[in-house]
Formats: C-alpha cells, sequence, structure tokens
C-alpha cells in the first residue's frame, strides 16, 4: 500500500517538519505540498499523479482550509481531506465538516495518532479527533431505549475507559490516570466497542458524550 500525500500549510517550518515525519513511513509517498488552497489547485493541475489525501490547514492566506475543501470536493470528490490543525472550537468544526473534509485532526495529535488517522481517511472511515468530536453532537438524535442498554451493560472500568476517551485521552493517559496497564485499557476499548454499536474511538466518545458520560461524572 502507499498512500500518495499532499501536504498544505502555511508555516514553512510546519509544513516542512510533516514531510519529514511523513516519508519516513513506508507506507506513504508525498507528492507535493503547498502553502494556501490556491496554491494546492494549481499544483493539481500540473501533477500527473492525483493524490489519495491532502492534509490540510484551515488558517491560511489567499484561501483557507474552508474554502478549499468546498472547491476540491467540487473538482476531485475522490480526493481524501484531513484536516490538521490548531482550532478545536464548534465553528471551525462544523464548518470544516459541512465542506466536506473526511477527518479533523490537531496539530498536537500524538504522531502514531495522525498516522493511523490518515490511514483511516485513505480507508473510507471518517476519523475525527475527540476532543474536537463532541461539536458534532448537535447533528445527533437523542439516545434511543436500545443505546441506553448497551451502556447499561459496560462495566465500571469499561464505563471508566470510555469516559476517559471522551475526554480526549490516548491509552498511555487512560492506563496512567487509570493505574493500569496499556494492555488492559486496550482490552476494555475492544469489549467497549463490541457492546456499544461503535467501530472506532471517535464513535465511542460522541456517544459517551450523547448518554451523559463526561467529565463532570468522570468520578462517580
Amino acid at each position: 500500500m502507499s498512500i500518495h500525500i499532499i501536504v498544505v500549510d502555511d508555516h514553512h517550518v510546519v509544513r516542512k517538519g510533516l514531510l519529514f515525519f511523513l516519508e519516513k513511513k513506508k507506507q506513504f509517498s508525498i507528492i507535493g505540498e503547498a502553502a494556501n488552497g490556491k496554491e494546492l489547485l494549481e499544483l493539481l493541475k500540473t501533477n500527473q499523479k492525483m493524490p489519495d489525501i491532502i492534509l490540510l490547514d484551515l488558517s491560511m492566506p489567499i484561501m483557507d482550509g474552508v474554502s478549499t475543501t468546498k472547491e476540491l470536493k467540487k473538482l476531485a470528490p475522490e480526493v481524501k481531506i484531513l484536516i490538521l490543525t490548531s482550532f478545536e472550537d464548534e465553528d471551525h468544526v462544523i464548518s470544516a465538516i459541512e465542506a466536506g473534509a473526511d477527518g479533523y485532526c490537531l496539530k498536537d495529535t500524538a504522531p502514531d495518532d495522525l498516522v493511523a488517522a490518515i490511514e483511516n481517511v485513505y480507508e473510507g472511515k471518517k476519523d475525527i479527533d475527540p476532543k474536537v468530536a463532541t461539536h458534532l453532537l448537535k447533528r445527533v438524535q437523542k439516545p434511543t431505549d436500545e443505546e441506553t442498554s448497551a451502556i447499561d451493560s459496560l462495566t465500571k472500568r469499561e464505563r471508566e475507559v470510555l469516559i476517559q476517551i471522551a475526554n480526549g485521552k490516548n491509552n498511555k493517559e487512560i492506563s496512567e490516570t487509570l493505574f493500569i496497564t496499556e494492555k488492559t485499557v486496550k482490552t476494555h476499548i475492544t469489549n467497549v466497542f463490541a457492546k456499544l454499536p461503535v467501530q472506532d474511538r471517535t464513535q465511542a466518545a460522541l456517544f459517551a458524550v450523547k448518554h451523559g458520560l463526561n467529565k463532570s461524572n468522570e468520578m462517580s
């Protein structure tokens, strides 16, 4: 598998740092870079190879990430767009997803999580950072009886792990918070995914917040 990527970010150091990191991953092939949306669109006109995924910043001069996403979805709807930004507020998240972004990552995302997000988006999955996923709850309906029963089926520890996922913590952070091993954390997450109608961490985080599992009841 070789995933062809273009990186778009107006900060030179950030862009070059991303390129340096991604080029070391054998499953990725970098086929271009740009400093804003306008440069990207011009690049796509001349590139012989279309990217599979575009890593796209939101705040850029000339043509920002949301405008670029909208234009790309018209011109090349098959190309996946993974937003990589520092913004985690509701307005930016909702605007990007509504524009057609396939994923939303924050720039403080752990390197391994970024790699996983790229691979997930490439495979056609929506990958939204758990820290911002709760903003999408306004698009979600009220809990059903079946969902409530699924929540009730969780053990105390599985519920605690789910809460930590909803709070945006990775496996290492969860293990440190709950004083259990990372292997045990992974086991609990597997059980949570089996018991709830979710397939990934983003869906689990949304599901948890939808049912009122949040920081306010984390220690209850």
